[in-house]
């Protein structure tokens, strides 16, 4: 088992910024190899926000690509999403994830664990 806990959402006026930390714990060393986020809000389904693995390769969507920037404290199993140039239409509930591989974490059929959610508004 993994445990992921969040933090760091809040409220933000657009064209700020917020950092989303998010802390593995149990079984790390496989199941938390690679680590990523989501975002959902209501009545949409979960997408993809980025991914990043031990090794430090990562991956975007489009949509937050320049803008959002991942990273990792791989001795911690600690992972940061910067938010910058943040839009209203980046409000939603975001999530941390954890699998096996860098693949896996991005695609929410594959994802192994699951946090409990942080919320993040950015106003208008």
């Amino acid at each position: 088992q993994v445990q992921l806990v969040e933090s760091g959402g809040g409220l933000v006026q657009a064209g700020g910024s917020l950092r989303l930390s998010c802390a593995a714990s149990g079984r790390t060393s496989s199941s938390a190899y690679a680590m990523g986020w989501f975002r959902q809000a209501p009545g949409k389904e979960r997408e993809f926000v980025a991914a990043i693995n031990r090794m430090g390769a990562t991956k975007y969507a489009d949509s937050v690509q320049g803008r959002f920037t991942i990273s990792r404290d791989v001795g911690k199993y600690t992972e940061y999403l910067q938010m910058n140039s943040l839009k209203p239409e980046d409000t939603d509930i975001y999530y941390c994830a954890s699998a096996g591989t860098l693949a896996s974490v991005a695609q929410v059929w594959s994802v192994g664990y699951w946090g409990q959610g942080t919320q993040v508004t950015v106003s208008s």
